[in-house]
């Protein structure tokens, strides 16, 4: 399908169950493949990023039997695949390519990654850098710095420290992190300049002691990964996807202003281990009225925002919250004044440069925006406009904007497909709580 229209919402009311959570199911994957022992995986996401993960791990040589319901018995390998040289295609799988170098450039292998388009401009040279200090022997096939790799087998030095940079992208700590297991000696990781996406990097950590591996921190700024190996927990439930989670607990608030809500997501709640859950704290200052329990979180329009037909504007650092930022961004279409999100220069180097095509499509909306290095300032309009919202091959533009539609407009998706990649059932879901007042 090349495009999707999505006619004007009224309002929303209803109940979601969160498909997995992309950033868990993964890790998980990967760290069940390494393991000693057979893990059985329930809840994972079924996805194009997971299927990468899935199809990768096969070719390495890892015995993993997926049934109907969404499970997956992974034979862990113990540490050394044994397919020693395999070329692997990982698409745009950010989760998938920064664990597989740095586990891949350690396993004493010739092995070849690339990507689709998009990924082979993606920086990875700060993962590669740090890897080269341990003895991983790494070649680029193109441009300096990006993707795709050629690994050799290298002589691995022992209890080295690591250095690599925080400020660029987490998922180069956690592939770290993931991956100095297979050293069998203890090691530290020390981060140059200030760690980014902080809570991605905690549920690295909080997965790795679930598989037997208890890394100690000293603040952000360095991490003693022990000398061990993984076990198998033997069973583990991936909870709901945060991320994905938001998008509908925004329409439950910019939904209750003309009436509607609330909206309940079901799958992921306090108990969460994701930083995104934290969307709900974004959520509440723009005046959304939110209820959780330990596997559910609920969102609606707060009295006064009810009142005002509006939410109110934000000035926030979401640093923290680096995705689920993106539907704050649309969420700000319905504020009554400027809203400004801080601290989001990761923005630049994910699917697609996300600042720059946010200010692009918010624009056509009718809003003002003001973009930066590491920011993006949004006035909404006195009325949106209907708009076609280009998504550059990135999920996260096309659900973030189909909440436009709330603001009774009608709104055309292009490529409306690229939601597969973590929701294939996105639009389906939002069409499930969404209410329409009959022409």
């Amino acid at each position: 399908m090349k495009f999707l229209d999505i006619e004007p919402i009224s309002r929303a009311a209803g109940a979601v169950k969160m498909p997995g959570s992309k950033s868990i199911s993964n890790r998980v994957l990967l760290l069940a493949a390494l393991s000693r022992g057979e893990t059985r995986l329930k809840g994972l996401l079924d996805a194009d990023d997971t299927r990468v993960m899935l199809q990768a791990l096969e070719r390495l040589g890892v015995a993993i039997e997926r049934d109907r319901d969404g499970s997956a018995l992974v034979r862990g390998v113990g540490g050394s695949f044994a397919v020693k040289s395999a070329e692997l295609f990982l698409g745009n799988a950010g989760t998938v390519f920064r664990p597989l170098t740095a586990v891949l450039a350690l396993a004493g292998g010739e092995y070849r990654l690339s990507g689709a388009p998009r990924m082979h401009e993606r920086p990875i040279g700060d993962l590669v850098d740090a890897l080269r200090r341990l003895g991983a022997v790494i070649e680029y096939s193109g441009r300096e710095g990006f993707p795709p790799l050629a690994l050799h087998p290298g002589t691995i030095k022992r209890g080295v420290p690591v250095r690599v940079r925080g400020d660029v992208s987490s998922q180069y700590v956690s592939a770290l992190l993931m991956a100095l297991p297979l050293t069998h000696s203890a090691t530290k990781i020390e981060i140059e300049g200030e760690l980014v996406s902080k809570p991605y990097v905690e549920i690295t950590l909080n997965l790795m002691r679930r598989f037997g591996v208890q890394v100690k921190r000293e603040g952000w700024s360095e991490f003693a990964v022990p000398a061990g190996f993984y076990a198998t927990p033997g069973e583990m439930r991936v909870e709901g996807d945060a991320s994905s989670a938001s998008y509908f607990l925004a329409a439950g608030a910019i939904g209750g202003l003309t009436g509607g809500g609330p909206v309940r997501v079901e799958g992921v709640g306090s108990a969460s281990i994701q930083g995104d859950v934290r969307f709900t704290e974004v959520l509440e200052r723009m005046g959304a009225s939110i209820s959780m329990g330990e596997t559910w979180i609920e969102s609606v329009a707060g009295p006064q925002a009810r009142a005002r037909g509006k939410l109110k504007p934000i000035d926030a650092d979401l640093n923290h919250i680096p995705d689920a930022a993106m539907t704050a961004a649309v969420a700000a279409l319905f504020a009554e004044g400027t809203s400004t999100l801080r601290n989001i220069a990761g923005w630049r180097v994910k699917e697609t440069d996300r600042i720059a095509a946010m200010a692009t499509e918010l624009r056509k909306l009718g809003a003002s925006v003001e973009e930066g290095g590491d920011f993006l300032r949004v006035t909404p309009p006195a009325r949106l406009r209907p708009a076609t919202i280009d998504t550059y091959d990135d999920h996260r533009m096309a659900m973030s904007f189909s909440l436009a539609a709330l603001g009774g407009i009608k709104v055309r998706i292009n490529d409306p497909g690229c939601v597969g990649k973590t929701f294939p059932e996105y639009f389906d879901a939002l069409a499930g709580i969404s209410r329409r007042t009959p022409a």
